[in-house]
């Protein structure tokens, strides 16, 4: 059957971190890169991390009806999953990991249903989520204020992913998704 696993969480959270520790630990495991229409952040590259293109673009795959799931996260900053994504990492035998925010994981798992298992990554608390964005160095204050906002609202979703998983220590939560992973793919 194929599969998807989803990754979600507020930003900060960590879950990119732990998506590319499931990625160098499963090789039965493929990255679904999501369309974006936000600018390229410190190394990330087109093709790579996301496919990054203009608001326009997108409206017009929208319209095509191209996207598996789709939002619009800030006024003009969309995220979304192309459906020709997904069937390609299908089409090669593999199971689809996603790092998507907390909408579009909701999305995800209700499009994909038993074929998903969705993770929710909860930071330990809004303080340390507000510390890691500001040792990030990526956004400035009022970018992260307006995150920090928002994930204080993300969490009261946290109920509606399969599992959730604290990320306090690195090496717990990786543990952790490490066992959850290891169990979806294998049942």
């Amino acid at each position: 059957m194929n599969k998807v696993i989803i990754f979600s969480a507020p930003s900060g959270s960590g879950k990119t971190t732990l998506v590319k520790h499931c990625l160098e630990h499963f090789p039965e495991l493929e990255f679904s890169i999501s369309c974006t229409t936000r600018k390229p952040r410190g190394t990330e590259k087109d093709g790579v991390d996301y496919y990054f293109i203009t608001p326009e673009e997108f409206r017009q795959k929208i319209w095509k009806a191209a996207f598996v799931e789709f939002e619009e996260v800030y006024e003009d900053k969309y995220y979304g999953t192309l459906e020709s994504e997904v069937n390609r990492i299908w089409n090669e035998g593999k199971t689809v990991i996603f790092d998507v925010d907390v909408k579009g994981g909701i999305s995800l798992k209700k499009y994909f249903g038993d074929k998903a298992l969705s993770i929710f990554i909860m930071p330990p608390s809004i303080r340390e989520l507000e510390r890691r964005l500001i040792a990030r160095g990526t956004d400035d204050e009022e970018t992260i204020q307006t995150r920090v906002e928002k994930a204080e609202q993300e969490l009261t979703f946290q109920n509606e992913f399969d599992k959730i998983v604290v990320n306090e220590n690195l090496d717990d939560a990786k543990s952790e998704i490490s066992n959850l992973v290891r169990e979806f793919i294998n049942s």
